[in-house]
C-alpha cells in the first residue's frame, strides 16, 4: 500500500514544494487536505489532485491517512501536532517547531504517548555540502574547532508581496514573533546539528533597514561546551537578515588543523549567475605540502528551491524503510531554545545562558 499523506495548513509556501515532490514519488499518495483558507485549501487540492476537506477533524479522523504534513502558521503548530498525534498520525512540521519551550514540550509529550514519528523541516540538514562538512568537524578533520561563522539570510522583507500578500503572517508578531524566529531557526539548528548545544549566547536583534515586521536583523554569538573536536568556549557567530538582496560568503570553520569556508550556501548567495567554475566548499589542512586551497568534489544545489525541496524524502524513507528521523523534536526544541535566548540577550543587553530558566 502506498503511504498516504495529508496536509493541515498550507500557509508556509514550502509546503507546497514538499507537494510537488511527493506528488512525483513513488509509494506516495496524497489524499486530503485542510486548510482555514478556504480558496489556498481547495487551489492546493486541485493542483495536487487532493481531496480539500473544510472541517480538520475530518482529515484527522481518516484511517487512510498515515502521516501528515504541517504548514499552518508558527503559533499553531502545537496544537496541530497535539491533535495529529492524538489521531495516530505521523507528522512533519514546518520550522520553527514552535514559538515557546511550553509548546515544545507538550508537543514532545504528545508525539511520545503516542508513539508516531514527529520531524522538523529544516532543509539546511539535506544540503551535501552542509553534511560534508558536519562530517569533517566530527571526524577531526580540522583537528580542535575554535569558532565558526554561519550566515543565513533571505531578502525576502524587500518584498511587498511577502508583507502584504498571503504571506503576510510572517511579519504579524503574534503567529510568528519575528523574522529571526522565522529564519535564524535554520542556522541555529545548523549550529547544534554540527557542534552540539550552546551555553550561552550576546545578541542583537532589531530592524535595520525596515518597519514592516517585528525585526529584520540579528547577530548572536554563541558559546559551547566543546566535544571531541570542539574547543571548549567555542564561539560560533550566527548572522540572520531578511533584508539581504545578494552575498557570497556564508561558512566559516576555524580549526587548530585546518579551515573551512562555504560559498553559495543561502539564498542571496545564490541570487546571482555562478562562474562556470564555481566550487561550493574550500579547504585549507595545515598537514597539506602546498599553501593553497584544496576544492572538495561537491555539487552546488541549483537553487535554495532544490533545499527545499529535499526535505520529503528522508522523512519518508524514515516511514517506509526505517531510516533515521531527519530532526527529531527534541532536535527542533533546542533550535527553539537557541533562538529564544538570543531575544533575551538581545532585550536584555546581557549574556543568557542555556538552559533557559
Amino acid at each position: 500500500m502506498p503511504l498516504s499523506i495529508g496536509f493541515i495548513g498550507l500557509a508556509h509556501l514550502h509546503v507546497t514544494t514538499y507537494a510537488e515532490v511527493l506528488s512525483r514519488m513513488p509509494g506516495v499518495r496524497l489524499v486530503a487536505c485542510w486548510d482555514d483558507d478556504e480558496a489556498r485549501g481547495r487551489a492546493a487540492a486541485e493542483r495536487f489532485a487532493m481531496e480539500f476537506v473544510p472541517a480538520l477533524d475530518d482529515v484527522l479522523g481518516d484511517g487512510n491517512i498515515d502521516a501528515v504534513i504541517i504548514g499552518s502558521p508558527t503559533n499553531r503548530h502545537g496544537d496541530h501536532v497535539v491533535r495529529a498525534a492524538k489521531a495516530g498520525k505521523h507528522i512533519l512540521c514546518q520550522k520553527p517547531m514552535a514559538l515557546t519551550l511550553e509548546e515544545c514540550d507538550r508537543m514532545i509529550a504528545a508525539v511520545k504517548e503516542n508513539r508516531v514519528v514527529f520531524s522538523v523541516a529544516y532543509q539546511m540538514r539535506h544540503d551535501p555540502v552542509n553534511q560534508a562538512m558536519r562530517a569533517m568537524v566530527r571526524e577531526g578533520y580540522l583537528g580542535r574547532i575554535g569558532h565558526a561563522r554561519r550566515r543565513h539570510c533571505i531578502p525576502v522583507l524587500f518584498n511587498k508581496e511577502f508583507v502584504t500578500g498571503a504571506t503576510k503572517w510572517h511579519v504579524d508578531p503574534i503567529q510568528n514573533m519575528g523574522m529571526f524566529m522565522d529564519d535564524a531557526t535554520h542556522a541555529a539548528d545548523w549550529f547544534f546539528w554540527t557542534f552540539g548545544k550552546p551555553t550561552s549566547v550576546v545578541a542583537e536583534i532589531d530592524n535595520v533597514l525596515t518597519n514592516v515586521a517585528p525585526d529584520d536583523t540579528g547577530a548572536a554569538i554563541y558559546r559551547f561546551a566543546g566535544g571531541e573536536h570542539v574547543a571548549p568556549g567555542m564561539m560560533g557567530v550566527l548572522l540572520n537578515s531578511s533584508v539581504t538582496h545578494v552575498a557570497v560568503n556564508t561558512t566559516e570553520i576555524y580549526g587548530d588543523e585546518g579551515v573551512l569556508v562555504q560559498d553559495y550556501g543561502d539564498a542571496p548567495s545564490m541570487a546571482l549567475p555562478r562562474p562556470t567554475d564555481a566550487r561550493p566548499l574550500r579547504l585549507f589542512r595545515v598537514s597539506q605540502h602546498d599553501r593553497g586551497w584544496q576544492f572538495p568534489d561537491l555539487p552546488i544545489p541549483a537553487s535554495h528551491g532544490e533545499r527545499i525541496a529535499a526535505v520529503p524524502r528522508p522523512f519518508v524513507e524514515c516511514l517506509l524503510h526505517g531510516a533515521p528521523v531527519p530532526a527529531t523534536a527534541e532536535e527542533g526544541r533546542a533550535a527553539v531554545e537557541m533562538v529564544l535566548g538570543a531575544y533575551q540577550a538581545a532585550r536584555s543587553g546581557r549574556r543568557v545562558t542555556f538552559p533557559l530558566a
